[in-house]
């Protein structure tokens, strides 16, 4: 199962963060996906988002995006500032808390997940993962934001923004908070307002991660030390990934992959196949989990000689998680096992 710090689409949502806003085009008054929650604005082009943000924009591109951004933009560069700051609120500030949904389903969320996101009064996040929050959750919420794969730090500034507004805000995503996710990403932003933790109560809500649910999915591969790497180049360069694939496998880790395969990153993945090859047996068994907990989960257990050729398959995506085997790692009765040592302690 994937997070949401991967970007492969852009994101067309508009948001004015707790701003009030001024549009200087006939087209403005019209948009309903809008949101607005903190920050002043005043920009010529309605397509654009300033979340959080003072921005004035020349360009006439429908396409452009200064998401959480103070921008004045009559070129094609596209970088991104934090907006607003702690000095352009006035209210006493509400609770932040980053809560992990967990592997996706209702049954896989904690009471503590649960009990968060009914005690906000806005929730914010990417729309899959809104879309998998109970209706009689969502329904007790005064309201909800969310925005296209992207934008998470547009999404995350919309959450800090709401929060310094005086409302108590959850910011969602999948899996847990810590891992992938944007619980650092909020620290960092707020950091970066003249905020600090403690002024908006902030928490992490911690989920069941997707290597922990899919493993349960496998058997018991991840029983003695383990590792977790991502495939994703959108924040870490390729170079560095190669280096830590390169460390883990060829140590005794058994190593869970995250965003192994997209159709802007099928290099990444082969590359990662080519990396485990050259430090591990071809038998070496691999767990591969598609959509864990949802309506289109598939698990495949399989070997790491023919993991490259599943890169064009439907079983691995986004939303899958492979589980790569350690020298001891065996198959028993369709199930993954990791042996955690007690064999050399014990008779049994």
């Amino acid at each position: 199962m994937s997070t949401d710090t991967n970007a492969d689409a852009d994101d067309e949502s508009t948001s004015n963060c707790g701003a009030s806003s001024t549009e200087n085009t006939s087209e403005a008054s019209t948009d309903s996906s809008s949101s607005t929650c903190g920050a002043s604005s005043s920009t010529d082009d309605s397509s654009d988002s300033t979340c959080g943000a003072s921005s004035s924009s020349g360009s006439s591109s429908s396409s452009s995006s200064s998401c959480g951004a103070s921008s004045s933009d009559d070129s094609s560069s596209n970088e991104k500032e934090v907006g607003s700051t702690i000095e352009d609120f006035d209210a006493e500030p509400g609770q932040l808390s980053a809560v992990g949904l967990g592997p996706g389903h209702p049954e896989g969320m904690t009471d503590r997940a649960k009990t968060a996101l009914l005690e906000a009064d806005h929730i914010v996040g990417y729309t899959t993962y809104i879309d998998l929050i109970p209706d009689e959750i969502t329904e007790e919420a005064d309201e909800l934001y969310d925005t296209p794969m992207c934008g998470e730090v547009s999404r995350t500034e919309e959450a800090i923004d709401r929060a310094l507004a005086g409302h108590d805000v959850a910011i969602v995503g999948s899996g847990d908070p810590n891992v992938y996710a944007l619980g650092g990403l909020a620290l960092e932003i707020l950091e970066s307002k003249g905020a600090t933790a403690s002024m908006v109560d902030f928490e992490a809500v911690p989920g069941v991660p997707a290597a922990q649910s899919c493993a349960a999915r496998l058997g018991a591969p991840l029983v003695n030390d383990t590792v977790s790497i991502s495939l994703s180049d959108h924040l870490v360069p390729m170079p560095e990934i190669e280096s830590r694939l390169h460390s883990a496998a060829k140590e005794s880790f058994t190593i869970t992959i995250y965003n192994p395969w997209s159709r802007k990153r099928r290099e990444n993945f082969e590359k990662c196949c080519e990396i485990l090859l050259a430090h591990r047996d071809a038998d070496t068994p691999v767990g591969i989990v598609h959509g864990a907990g949802r309506d289109d989960e598939q698990v495949l257990i399989t070997e790491l000689g023919e993991l490259e050729e599943l890169g064009e398959s439907e079983i691995v995506d986004m939303t899958t998680t492979i589980v790569v085997g350690n020298e001891d790692t065996y198959v028993w009765d369709d199930r993954m096992v990791t042996p955690r040592g007690y064999e050399t302690k014990y008779d049994y």
